[in-house]
């Protein structure tokens, strides 16, 4: 069981090195989105570089790789532990990236589809989190900040036997948002939008 956990391990970290935002914008003619923007290979960058419809692509994509990681993991019926080390495969991999020379993103998303496999209420909740923060701060890193930060507290509520490894998963998320912190305590942080506009 221990090998065929591994193995589902890896097979995590491998699909969730797929950088889809990397992919598309390069498909929108976009070039490298690392280094374009914030720098970040995610959602939020390729809606200031590529535009809404590219930057939904990449959000499906992402959470897409969290959420066939985990209900396949599901499935074949590794257990809780198990499933919270796969997820965190999966964001391992959006975030360092084998195919990529390991610069990837923040995997907020790819989080969000590992929890999505844990229920649709919790996801629910999640989601509702991160859109009211972000509608009424702007900020995009604050609403990933805030909603990881309570995701554990969700889980516990809805699925407690998941809330360790949703708290090591919320750790890890906090842990590639370090900057972002530092940023939004000085009040350097970019905004999603500024007047109405996406913020280039």
């Amino acid at each position: 069981m221990i090998s065929f956990i591994l193995m589902m391990i890896f097979a995590a970290y491998l699909l969730g090195s797929i950088s889809s935002a990397i992919l598309i914008s390069y498909l929108f003619g976009k070039g490298d989105p690392r280094t374009q923007g914030s720098g970040n290979p995610g959602a939020t960058n390729i809606l200031r570089i590529a535009g809404p419809f590219a930057a939904v692509l990449v959000l499906v994509f992402d959470v897409l790789k969290g959420t066939l990681s985990v209900y396949s993991a599901y499935l074949l019926g590794i257990n809780e532990i198990g499933l919270g080390l796969v997820a965190i495969a999966a964001c391992l991999g959006h975030m360092y990236p084998i195919y990529f020379k390991f610069k990837g993103g923040k995997g907020v998303a790819t989080a969000l589809g590992c929890l999505l496999s844990m229920g649709y209420s919790l996801a629910a909740w999640l989601f509702g989190t991160w859109l009211l923060v972000v509608l009424i701060s702007g900020y995009s890193s604050l609403a990933a900040i805030v909603t990881v930060s309570l995701a554990p507290i969700y889980t516990f509520y809805f699925k407690p036997e998941y809330t360790y490894p949703v708290l090591m998963l919320s750790m890890l998320i906090l842990f590639q948002h370090r900057a972002n912190i530092r940023r939004l305590l000085k009040g350097q942080e970019s905004k999603v939008w500024k007047k109405g506009k996406v913020n280039e």
